[in-house]
């Protein structure tokens, strides 16, 4: 098969499952309805096209997103790593199931509520004084709360770094679940953040008549060094611009290894594939020549919301341990 087909990675990247499929004489199309909006990194967003035959390992994560029109909440246990999606879809033969709006007559999708009846009934349970107020969302937002305790964290440090998280009942279920509530709202509404207004922009090398599109480009952005020790408060944007002023609490908000603020800057930068040549350029995502550096300045503005809220979150008495 090698011999036949051209491995030039510059064209495709092939897997077994590829050499499998050509040997069948299977053909592939393209298909519109398989170019998703992702989240590949933390407030990082990208075009991908998403299909079983031209992504390898998959594993579950079609049936939590069917189509391109299915946008519901979920978060991970870290930067990358397990997801937990609120719902899942089933594919349906029948008439009666979820429709995403295909005029053409596409598929039709059951939406699976991802947390059981058990579940909720083990919740109201524990919680009767919430019963029957004490919805599926409710149990969602708590756990997304929790897992932005501090003190939860250290609790289950060693479950977190070995296995999928034990979610233990807390004394301030609702108090957990509304910081998850807001907490979630934030973060999936990163874009529609306020850019901090405390940053400065300070101008170097430029001329009056120079286009946006040029005085915003980013390159690679780093945060600078004042004898050896990096100064945070301010980041290199491109040669022309550098934020000043940046809170040093903004950087307190973590996700895995790194800052949002570090996210921010590890991934909006422009790369090109050693093996295909594709070049990643963050400055084609939009149309708006300011929409990295907003970005960045909208970052801040979440990270110290988020530290806010984790600040106040309630202590953690637990009422019951998971097993």
């Amino acid at each position: 098969m090698d011999g036949f087909i051209d491995l030039d990675p510059r064209k495709i990247s092939w897997d077994r499952a590829g050499k499998t499929r050509i040997a069948k004489g299977e053909q592939y199309t393209f298909q519109a309805d398989r170019v998703f909006t992702s989240t590949y990194r933390p407030f990082t967003r990208q075009r991908v096209y998403f299909d079983r035959k031209l992504n390898n390992t998959v594993y579950q994560a079609p049936p939590t997103v069917p189509d391109a029109g299915a946008r519901e909440p979920r978060f991970l246990t870290e930067s990358v790593g397990p997801h937990f999606a609120r719902y899942t879809y089933r594919e349906l033969t029948v008439e009666g199931g979820f429709d995403f709006g295909d005029e053409d007559g596409g598929a039709a999708y059951e939406r699976v509520d991802n947390i059981t009846e058990a579940t909720l009934a083990a919740y109201r349970k524990t919680y009767p004084d919430t019963e029957p107020g004490l919805t599926r969302d409710h149990i969602f937002f708590y756990v997304y709360g929790l897992l932005h305790s501090p003190a939860y964290r250290e609790a289950y440090a060693a479950d977190l770094k070995k296995s999928l998280p034990r979610i233990p009942k807390v004394r301030a279920f609702r108090a957990f679940a509304e910081a998850g509530r807001r907490l979630s709202e934030l973060h999936i509404g990163y874009e529609s953040a306020k850019p901090f207004g405390g940053i400065v922009i300070s101008l170097n090398n430029t001329r009056p008549d120079m286009p946006e599109a040029d005085l915003f480009r980013v390159t690679k952005m780093k945060i600078p060094k004042t004898k050896g020790v990096q100064d945070r408060t301010r980041i290199v944007y491109n040669h022309h611009i550098t934020l000043e002023n940046i809170p040093e609490e903004a950087y307190e908000y973590q996700l895995g290894a790194r800052s949002a603020i570090e996210w921010i800057i590890d991934r909006y930068q422009v790369k090109t594939d050693p093996k295909s040549g594709i070049v990643n350029d963050p400055n084609e995502w939009s149309d708006d020549p300011r929409y990295v550096v907003d970005l960045l300045r909208r970052i801040v503005t979440v990270s110290l919301a988020t530290v806010e809220i984790v600040r106040h979150l309630p202590q953690l008495d637990i009422i019951e341990d998971a097993g």
